[in-house]
């Protein structure tokens, strides 16, 4: 069923959503929500599984990825050999724990929507059940199709667990077939993305948690 959301989407004509929409319960500074290290998983093991031998077929060796919203752990495999690496997240210890990466920044998102690197720097770019918590995803979106290299893909994954205080409004009122096609909108109001298409790779449903791909391939004009 989830997987069908995104076949053949009836997008309003423009961006339909409101700055209420991407409110969150707690609006204090994030840099203090993260500023102490979380060293554990976000999605149980069983979905961390899943999402790792998913990136074992979708990441090519030799790939630059940028991990966005990253943390001390990329899921990726362990004898996936990228290119350059590069995440891109709040805190500054996970990602130094973090052994896939060549390097990271540390930076706010919600701040300041501009990633640090040239046009067409990377082949992927990935984010792991943390999309709910970007309270600027059109310029978020947009810069994601800017770095990636024509051709290239990004991949969402995305559970339904969340900081419930950190995660925008629109996601706490919706389901997760509601979370597919508001994540698949974001790549279509970008305008720089093929149609959006997703991928339902939970492992146990029902008895652990669902894991979903969302993801788009840039335009190549």
């Amino acid at each position: 069923m989830v997987e069908k959301v995104l076949e053949a989407p009836k997008w309003p004509e423009e961006w339909p959503y409101s700055p209420h929409d991407f409110a969150r319960t707690d609006e204090s500074d994030d840099a203090l929500f993260y500023d102490s290290p979380r060293l554990c998983y976000h999605i149980d093991d069983a979905a961390v599984s899943a999402l790792t031998k998913y990136y074992a077929e979708a990441l090519e060796d030799g790939d630059d990825v940028l991990d966005i919203c990253s943390s001390w752990v990329s899921h990726y495999p362990k004898d996936f050999k990228g290119g350059n690496v590069v995440g891109l997240g709040m805190n500054d210890y996970e990602l130094s724990q973090n052994p896939q990466l060549d390097s990271y920044v540390v930076k706010d998102l919600n701040k300041e929507p501009v990633f640090p690197f040239e046009d067409a720097s990377f082949d992927k770019v990935t984010c792991v059940v943390s999309v709910d918590y970007l309270n600027k995803p059109l310029e978020v979106f947009k810069e994601i199709g800017r770095v990636l290299r024509p051709g290239g893909k990004c991949i969402l994954s995305m559970s339904n667990r969340c900081f419930p205080t950190k995660a925008f409004q629109i996601w706490l009122q919706t389901n997760d077939l509601e979370h597919v096609f508001i994540a698949g909108s974001f790549f279509h109001y970008s305008g720089l993305f093929e149609p959006p298409s997703c991928k339902d790779i939970s492992p146990n449903p029902g008895r652990s948690d669902p894991l979903f791909i969302v993801q788009a391939v840039r335009k190549t004009d």
